[in-house]
């Protein structure tokens, strides 16, 4: 025995000890998607100093500045986070849960207004939109409800848990009022039902009900005298159908951003971009920043920023087909989903193909709070795929 610590003590010196790097798990990240993810976030900065010159008398960078801090903050938040075994979440699920519920709940009571409605925090240095953060959050919990709960009950009970779960915090989005930022919860806890083994013919229901539920909100309700939603949330909604029938009004902002996107033709218009220069796409540094894309760079452009997209989508996906556990897959898919459904409908209202609902395209559109999130929950997937690697190598998470 004595012999044997000899000998250790002899090879210890010339023991290969870790780099730099594979103390830090860079080895160990999905270096891809975060490249893809900088890239986005990059490219944000860029259009944005080229387009938002003028939006602040005063302070030219205004966008720009904040922006680039918001990413580089966020960058810092999906290495850390990557730091951390995401199993460690399935155990918090329920205080992750009523975190999300009290913080949403708690901006009607010292939530700031804009614009008629009460969605964030006025802090010292940016305002902070719980819900934004809310969509990682459902992520997080919801993939450990559907785990802990997969041999409780009935397939139906099961069903309808998942639906409780998932559209309480979307309906107190809802009433902020956050049409768009509620339907991405939705379709978060449809992504992870689906992959957490929900039957096929429970969607066939639960389709056929918002259908229903869609007519009689922008139909039957007004019809009687008792409307669900604003004016402003109906007109979104339905202009998209008939846009050159108020072109000046509810047909606005997308007949400006279709011209916007139409004249970029190929390789963009540059500074000749008129449409976005001249404020005629309102919100082009937010929900309409795609417009600016296409007048500014063309469809070289755009189809670069889409390209980055898919690869990122992409390089999600895979990290649900690598993950060491269920869990792991739950929440990958979650957050695919997430980004692939914000991307389709942001896209789409730039377009004309989809009803303006205010969902930002993620890491290209202004704003603290959607960056941040979006990189944080990044940062979950760098964390599942890193654990995945650490497990494949007979290793153990730090």
């Amino acid at each position: 025995m004595y012999a044997t610590r000899a000998r250790q003590a002899k090879l210890e010196p010339f023991a290969v000890r870790p780099g730099i790097a594979e103390r830090l798990g860079l080895p160990y990240m999905d270096g891809p998607l975060a490249l893809f993810a900088g890239a986005l976030a990059a490219f944000s900065v860029f259009t944005l100093s080229q387009s938002t010159l003028h939006d602040v008398p005063g302070s030219p960078n205004y966008f720009v500045d904040r922006q680039a801090v918001y990413s580089v903050l966020g960058i810092a938040g999906m290495y850390l986070l990557a730091r951390i075994d995401y199993s460690r979440f399935r155990e918090l699920r329920v205080g992750i849960y009523t975190f999300l519920c009290v913080s949403i709940s708690l901006v009607f009571v010292f939530g700031f207004a804009a614009r008629g409605s009460r969605r964030a925090f006025d802090l010292p240095f940016f305002s902070f939109q719980p819900s934004e953060l809310g969509k990682l959050l459902l992520v997080l919990a919801l993939a450990g409800f559907v785990i802990d709960g997969a041999r409780k009950g009935s397939d139906r009970q099961r069903t309808v848990r998942y639906l409780c779960l998932g559209l309480a915090p979307a309906a107190l989005v809802f009433l902020q009022p956050d049409l768009g930022t509620s339907l991405v919860y939705g379709a978060i806890t449809l992504a992870v039902m689906y992959v957490g083994g929900v039957p096929w013919t429970h969607f066939a229901v639960i389709g056929a009900a918002i259908v229903a539920m869609a007519a009689f909100v922008l139909a039957v309700a007004p019809a009687i005298g008792t409307p669900l939603l604003k004016d402003y949330q109906t007109q979104r909604l339905t202009s998209f159908l008939h846009p050159s029938e108020d072109p000046s009004d509810a047909g606005y902002q997308q007949n400006q951003a279709k011209t916007a996107i139409g004249s970029g033709e190929t390789t963009g218009r540059g500074d000749r971009a008129t449409q976005t220069r001249l404020d005629f796409v309102p919100e082009r540094h937010t929900d309409f920043i795609f417009a600016v894309i296409g007048e500014r760079y063309g469809f070289m452009g755009a189809a670069l920023v889409l390209s980055l997209y898919a690869l990122l989508i992409w390089r999600a996906l895979r990290i649900v087909t690598l993950s060491k556990n269920s869990y792991g897959t739950l929440v990958a898919a979650g957050i695919a989903a997430m980004l692939l459904f914000q991307v389709f409908v942001n896209v789409g209202m730039n377009l004309g193909i989809m009803p303006i609902t205010g969902i930002p395209l993620p890491l290209m559109s202004y704003g603290g709070s959607a960056v941040l999130a979006t990189f944080l929950a990044i940062g979950v997937l760098q964390s599942i795929h890193m654990q995945a690697r650490l497990s494949q190598r007979g290793r153990f998470a730090w």
